[in-house]
């Protein structure tokens, strides 16, 4: 029998939490987190209007190519966690397919993110389930373990603990420690206020460069290169 490690359970969060991070684009989020925190490569399987995604992770490592312990996680998770997958970056074989998404979904969860590619992706598209994954592949993976869950993983080039928040919308997928979401709501609504006025501005055709000259360290010339 292949192992299967099992951590234990981390608090759940606050749902009012979840909401509120729910309602913020993951440029804001990541904005808020020194613009770091996203997953690199992954892209949203589902489209725009399933894309918008929320919750705590619950994590997952797996041999790439293989999908054992997904389906030990789908048996475990809680309504409303994320179930985010480290299959290592492999863009071989699929990890995830209609039926785990079916599965998920049917649990609970709040929305797949998976360092690997997925395969029946128009179906997937049509669910009500959010996917984010590096591509898909109709090649199936194999069922024979081993894998780790609610460890620590790394998905997109980004490290991810059991109970961090995940926030995914059609720009991408963003991991927030719990100990900086006070600093993300702090933020977020006076950057959202600032862009929405840079963004009339822009719409005005008025171009305020005040800025540029303070951060720009220009050197006049008085001939041609």
């Amino acid at each position: 029998m292949n192992r299967c490690r099992i951590h234990p359970a981390t608090p759940r969060p606050d749902e009012s939490v979840v909401s509120r991070l729910r309602e913020l684009p993951t440029t804001i989020v990541s904005d808020q987190l020194e613009r770091a925190g996203a997953m690199h490569g992954l892209h949203p399987i589902t489209g725009p209007e399933l894309g918008i995604l929320a919750g705590p992770a619950f994590t997952v490592r797996t041999r790439p190519g293989d999908n054992l312990a997904i389906y030990k996680a789908i048996d475990l998770i809680e309504p409303g966690d994320v179930l985010v997958i480290d299959g290592g970056g492999a863009t071989d074989r699929a990890i995830a397919g209609e039926i785990v998404c079916l599965h998920a979904a049917s649990q609970g969860a709040a929305g797949i993110v998976a360092d690997g590619v997925v395969r029946d992706v128009a179906d997937i598209a049509r669910g009500s389930l959010p996917v984010y994954a590096r591509g898909a592949s109709p090649l199936g993976p194999y069922k024979s373990g081993p894998g780790e869950l609610r460890g620590p993983i790394s998905v997109g080039g980004t490290a991810v603990r059991q109970g961090d928040f995940i926030v995914g919308d059609p720009d991408g997928v963003v991991v927030a420690r719990p100990d900086r979401i006070d600093d993300i709501f702090a933020g977020a609504q006076a950057q959202l206020a600032k862009e929405e006025r840079s963004i009339a501005q822009a719409r005005a055709g008025e171009l305020d460069t005040s800025w540029l000259d303070a951060a720009v360290d220009l050197e006049m010339v008085d001939h041609m290169p």
